[in-house]
């Protein structure tokens, strides 16, 4: 045989009288209480209503509490996962800062590179690169340095550096 179940939709209101109900049927019924102590039993529907409501209060407190809890449990974790954060980010920075240390000393190199090459063979080797990287590499040298690698690099070449170097040196974006 299959069992079935029969699902009964009762309004919210009503339910909690229902639930009230069974707790003050569960509070007389108590096994193992003596004659001496007082027995209690509901007889209407007001005594229950009236029950519940006296230990509504409690029950909304106790909610309540462990609400607080649950939301105290959570802050603490919330907090902890932005200390981790905080480290993480420090940690980040720290390694950008040696990064940046780094780059800025490769640079550095590669201009005293370029700046003790003959001028022909600056200008070849800066001919091959990205021209974005060369004209760079031309704004750091010193200007008498650049313009005799200028001299000694062809005339299309040379003016798309130059170009890239005065689009660099203006205050104002172009666009």
């Amino acid at each position: 045989m299959n069992a079935r179940t029969i699902e009964i939709r009762v309004p919210r209101l009503a339910a909690s009288v229902l639930a009230c109900a069974a707790i003050a049927v569960a509070v007389s019924g108590v096994p193992g209480a003596t004659q001496d102590q007082t027995t209690q039993t509901f007889n209407s529907a007001e005594e229950i209503e009236k029950f519940c409501g006296n230990i509504a209060d409690a029950a909304r407190d106790r909610r309540y509490a462990i609400q607080t809890r649950e939301l105290e449990a959570l802050k603490a974790d919330i907090d902890q996962r932005v200390k981790q954060l905080e480290e993480k980010r420090a940690e980040y920075e720290k390694w950008m800062k040696l990064r940046q240390e780094f780059m800025d000393q490769a640079t550095e190199n590669v201009v005293s590179i370029y700046a003790r090459m003959r001028p022909d063979a600056a200008a070849e080797r800066l001919a091959e690169m990205d021209p974005r990287l060369a004209a760079a590499i031309m704004l750091k040298l010193q200007v008498k340095q650049s313009g005799q690698i200028m001299n000694e690099m062809e005339r299309a070449t040379a003016a798309k550096l130059t170009s890239i170097m005065s689009s660099a040196a203006r205050k104002e974006d172009p666009t």
